[in-house]
């Protein structure tokens, strides 16, 4: 379920505990290693918030808590504007892995709770043993909300034989023009059963997909970048919440002019065009 904030004229997603979050938020996957940066990727997430992209996606497994360290102090003052997000690895993902792990992540956050906890991808961990170990993490209170990251159909439908009715907030999935297999079967489910995307790496990886000559087409039209066309791309879809990366500030505001691009008929057909959705079942992807 989707909503727009009257304030700011934002789109947010509602989750299914009812609370709603930002639709267009920050990933950190490569920040926090290198010193050098720090400070201009402190800035660069410090801005986001301010600019309405409280949702921060982070996990252990960035930067080895590199990560999760760099987000600490850049919300170190600003806690209560932040919607924080980290996963858990498959290789914690034990009855007992589970809540070691989530206390390191709130240590290395300066935080005592986190909005979202997520497993990061499947293991060979009993699924209905990590969502024991979720559950109880949200029972103590050091998780408001848990789900999953990397889960495709038939994982989901077994976790929803597993779980406590509506207890997954979230499936975090690859997501972007390169990558729409999830069209074809699990956007529909998890608007069916209420379960909202996260897009992880909505502009792709390298730089290839900014190249396109249709995605530049419609970047010209609108006065716009190709990032930008990309991530409004993303966010047309209900129920989807998209976590770009940007490490600089003039990223993070390219990033959040996004949020109010809206794509026409025509911008959605000559892309589609370019970058055909999915006409049979495509295997999960995942980076």
């Amino acid at each position: 379920m989707t909503d727009t904030d009257q304030r700011t004229g934002r789109r947010h997603v509602r989750l299914p505990d009812g609370s709603s979050v930002a639709a267009l938020g920050q990933g950190t996957w490569n920040m926090g290693d290198a010193p050098a940066r720090r400070t201009q990727e402190i800035d660069a997430l410090r801005l986001g918030i301010e600019l309405g992209l409280g949702l921060i996606d982070t996990a252990e497994m960035y930067g080895d808590g590199a990560s999760e360290r760099l987000v600490g102090e850049a919300i170190a003052d600003v806690r209560d504007q932040v919607f924080l997000v980290s996963k858990v690895l498959p290789s914690n993902a034990t009855r007992t892995g589970v809540p070691a792990a989530c206390k390191r992540s709130l240590e290395r956050l300066g935080v005592d709770r986190l909005d979202l906890y997520l497993l990061h991808w499947r293991g060979g961990t009993p699924l209905a043993e990590t969502i024991a170990a979720l559950e109880a993490l949200r029972t103590e209170g050091l998780v408001r909300n848990w789900g999953v990251s990397n889960f495709d159909v038939d994982d989901m439908c077994e976790f929803v034989g597993l779980a406590r009715p509506g207890s997954c907030a979230v499936n975090q999935v690859l997501y972007n023009l390169e990558y729409r297999g999830i069209e074809h079967d699990l956007m529909e489910y998890s608007v069916t059963h209420g379960v909202p995307l996260m897009a992880y790496s909505p502009v792709g990886q390298g730089g290839d997909l900014l190249q396109s000559p249709a995605l530049r087409a419609v970047a010209d039209r609108h006065g716009a970048s190709p990032a930008q066309v990309a991530i409004a791309w993303t966010l047309r879809a209900p129920n989807v919440i998209s976590i770009p990366k940007a490490a600089t500030v003039a990223h993070v505001r390219e990033n959040a002019a996004a949020a109010s691009l809206v794509l026409t008929a025509q911008d959605l057909a000559e892309l589609d065009r370019s970058f055909p959705p999915p006409k049979k079942k495509i295997r999960l992807a995942m980076l």
